[in-house]
């Protein structure tokens, strides 16, 4: 079977994330769920999200909503303790260049069209303010939207409240060329899925022991404060965005 954690990962964030799969696994395998020995690391994420084979891992709501409702099971979704955020639920954060001047149909940098963080969130913000956005720039990455406005090759992106905390605490020369200008609504957060909804339970409840008994460097290093249960029907509810190519 397949697991995969890759939502937050990083290079600094990597060794947390092994050793919480490892106290993951050791909860599975008591209650006789086979689980593999090692995460899957990908970057397309869609082989892993999509097989009949997957026992855990993260999306996005986004995709959740668009793709994968009809073919996965929720599990649980984990909650970052972000400040003033109900647990479980995340916002982004909007960037733009210190001390620049957006303009009237600023240039987003979208890290992909399946983002509630990403493209969603700034879509539905661009319609709250009444801003017109220019044509979207595909960076792949939350982390490389954050570059290419710093840089100035786009004006502005949306990057998850989760990635931003990163950023400031391991990529601070990143974060001082860049201005929060605002935020977005909460919405619920990067939800956990199976492949089998028979494991899920028991999937809540090894996750839930394995970040209760994070030492304190692997609980900042994955910023787990623990895992809640958010209904299918919360992500379902919301609306999927137009393809930023379209919009």
């Amino acid at each position: 079977m397949i697991a995969s954690l890759p939502m937050y990962e990083r290079a600094e964030t990597r060794g947390a994330h092994d050793r919480l799969w490892s106290a993951i696994r050791e909860n599975l395998i008591a209650v006789d769920i086979p689980a593999p020995e090692k995460l899957t690391r990908t970057e397309d994420p869609w082989p892993v999200w999509e097989s009949p084979d997957l026992l855990l891992a993260q999306t996005c709501g986004l995709p959740y909503r668009a793709r994968l409702a009809d073919d996965v099971t929720l599990v649980g979704t984990p909650d970052y303790g972000l400040p003033d955020t109900p647990p479980g639920y995340y916002h982004s954060v909007l960037v733009a260049r210190t001390d620049a001047h957006l303009g009237d149909t600023p240039v987003p940098a979208v890290n992909d069209a399946l983002s509630q963080s990403g493209w969603a969130a700034l879509y539905d913000w661009s319609r709250a303010v009444d801003m017109r956005l220019g044509a979207a720039l595909h960076s792949g990455a939350h982390v490389q939207s954050a570059r290419m406005v710093a840089e100035g090759r786009a004006d502005l992106a949306a990057i998850d409240a989760v990635t931003w905390r990163n950023i400031d605490r391991y990529d601070p020369s990143l974060a001082r060329n860049l201005s929060v200008i605002g935020d977005t609504p909460p919405t619920p957060g990067l939800p956990l899925i199976t492949a089998r909804p028979d494991f899920a339970a028991r999937l809540f409840d090894a996750i839930a022991d394995a970040i209760s008994g994070l030492s304190a460097a692997d609980r900042t290093a994955t910023g787990l404060a623990g895992i809640v249960r958010i209904p299918s029907s919360a992500y379902l509810s919301m609306p999927v965005p137009p393809n930023p190519a379209n919009s």
